[in-house]
């Protein structure tokens, strides 16, 4: 069993990801795609780029839930915002 960290394995488990985007989409985020899913998954789920089997990586891909990508969406949504106002003081003050 080949043990590689996780992002060793994207390119192969690209169909993987691709399925998770469409059943995400289906359950009504459209803002899910692939770059943001394995980001998602990075950040949540293996929180760095840990060694796993390939099954583990498409066992994790396949468990991501809704719940936990809207999360994530979340969070990206209010650092964005929390930068945008930290440029924007910035740029006011000088």
């Amino acid at each position: 069993m080949e043990i590689q960290p996780v992002s060793a394995w994207k390119n192969r488990v690209s169909r993987v990801i691709d399925s998770k985007v469409d059943e995400l989409k289906y359950l009504g985020f459209d803002e899910a795609e692939i770059e943001n899913v394995w980001a998602c998954l990075m950040r949540k789920k293996w929180k760095k780029d840990i060694d796993l089997p390939l099954h583990q990586v498409v066992e994790d891909i396949f468990h991501l839930n809704g719940h936990v990508f809207m999360s994530y969406l979340t969070m990206q949504s209010y650092q964005k915002d929390d930068l945008g106002d930290s440029i924007s003081q910035v740029l006011n003050n000088h």
